[in-house]
């Protein structure tokens, strides 16, 4: 008797969880997304692209989704430890992140353990090629100049960089096999980047326009070759890679919105609703013409797609071109 009782009570509970839970679930069905703020993962340090676009897509979200997106700063092996962060908050859309090229570049390095299929996609926000750029008073006026002094002294001249395993560091070790031997110096902060080659602590920097756009206009930094297969309409006059012979062209600077692949679907189509209607702003396009990186919109499939062709891109230049233990390890202190 005492058994049965036990046994009916057990029933009971299970079938109480079991209601509770099937309460629970749609009631989140039902509630209206987004319904309280949204935490936006910049995934690095304040003053860099990645920061800029991430609070500027959370300034101009906020009244399209009617939330606040308050913005936190998770900065470390490239870009690697916000990612981390947004993969352990909770599924539900109510965590976002950065999620750049850069970062896709580490994962095919082997710096942080992720990979494309792990994350949604809200949005392609950016898209820009990357240059080298020499401060203002360098004796390079053009590429070819560069490469033939870099010949004749190799490893004399030094390029600030954003770390190993990046598109930076693949394409100075594609010169490398050209003949053009320059020093990878790795900054982990964004500014100390730039002060580096606008103060003459090394000779160039590989960057995308938008990032020194500041500097640029000032007159401390000028392009010297853009590494795409067609000139940059804001530079017009700035020979590209192709036009010297190098065939790396495919290795575009590009920043998406992220949140976790486990996010329900219909959540991610709001918040790429409002992406597109972010890119379709006249303050988004003031942004992107500022930074020279505006971009046509995508789906989520879409940017999933071209998240996933770059990565698999890298890979193979890594392949060629791979990053030794001494480099992970000093990418991943960064």
């Amino acid at each position: 008797m005492l058994r049965r009782s036990l046994r009916e009570a057990a029933c009971a509970s299970t079938l109480a969880l079991l209601v509770l839970g099937g309460v629970a679930t749609q009631a989140a069905a039902d509630e209206k997304y987004p319904s309280r703020p949204i935490d936006m993962i910049v995934t690095f340090g304040p003053g860099g692209g990645a920061d800029l676009m991430g609070r500027k897509f959370a300034q101009l979200a906020e009244p399209i989704l009617g939330v606040p997106l308050p913005v936190a700063n998770v900065s470390g092996a490239s870009g690697n430890a916000g990612l981390t962060r947004l993969l352990t908050d909770s599924s539900d859309g109510y965590s976002a992140a950065t999620l750049i090229a850069l970062s896709v570049s580490a994962w095919a390095a082997g710096i942080g353990n992720h990979n494309p299929d792990e994350f949604a996609y809200v949005g392609m926000m950016q898209s820009s090629p990357s240059m080298l750029f020499v401060r203002k008073d360098s004796p390079f006026k053009s590429y070819k100049d560069l490469a033939e002094f870099a010949k004749a002294n190799p490893g004399k001249l030094r390029c600030a960089t954003s770390g190993y395993g990046t598109m930076d560091d693949i394409t100075l070790k594609y010169l490398a096999t050209k003949g053009v031997k320059i020093v990878n110096v790795p900054f982990g902060k964004p500014a100390e980047r730039y002060a580096s080659a606008v103060g003459g602590h090394t000779d160039m920097i590989y960057e995308e326009p938008g990032d020194v756009a500041q500097f640029l206009k000032s007159g401390d930094l000028r392009p010297l070759i853009v590494f795409d297969e067609k000139s940059h309409e804001s530079f017009p006059d700035i020979e590209t890679s192709k036009e010297n012979g190098l065939e790396i062209n495919d290795l575009p600077n590009f920043r998406t919105i992220a949140v976790s692949s486990k996010t329900p679907a219909d959540r991610v189509a709001v918040l790429n609703e409002a992406a597109n209607k972010i890119l379709a702003s006249p303050e988004w396009k003031e942004f992107c013409e500022g930074t020279y990186t505006c971009t046509k919109p995508l789906s989520p499939e879409e940017t999933k797609e071209t998240v996933a062709k770059f990565y698999q891109t890298v890979k193979s230049y890594l392949e060629r071109f791979p990053t030794t233990a001494e480099e992970k390890s000093a990418s991943k202190k960064k």
